[in-house]
């Protein structure tokens, strides 16, 4: 069951790696970030970027070093610092985006999801 939470988990990550690419259009990000100065715009699409790499770096682990994760101290490691990254995430997303948008709260679950997936193969 654990090694299928993984592939889960992996095809999870891949599926957000596909939603990062796709910020430009989805955000009107060539307009948006136009009214931001050059710093601020360069960070945030680099920081969506590198993002948008760790989501595909987690997703191959979690798919093809699924047992690897599942039996090995760094594994499991590994696999505890994916679950607080989405346990975080979802504090931040009603931090800063709150609770009153079903979009937000859509997305809030689906962190939780996360979380959920890489918290159970450690317990």
């Amino acid at each position: 069951m654990n090694q299928t939470l993984l592939i889960l988990g992996g095809i999870f990550h891949f599926g957000f790696a596909v939603f990062h690419l796709f910020f430009w259009r989805l955000f009107n990000w060539n307009k948006d970030l136009a009214r931001l100065t050059f710093v601020n715009r360069a960070v945030m699409q680099i920081l969506n970027l590198c993002l948008t790499f760790v989501f595909l770096i987690v997703g191959y682990i979690s798919i093809f070093y699924s047992s690897e994760l599942l039996t090995t101290d760094l594994g499991r490691f590994v696999l505890a610092a994916i679950s607080l990254f989405w346990f975080l995430r979802t504090i931040e997303q009603i931090i800063f985006f709150g609770v009153k948008e079903i979009r937000s709260n859509i997305l809030t679950i689906i962190f939780i999801i996360g979380f959920i997936i890489y918290l159970i193969p450690i317990l």
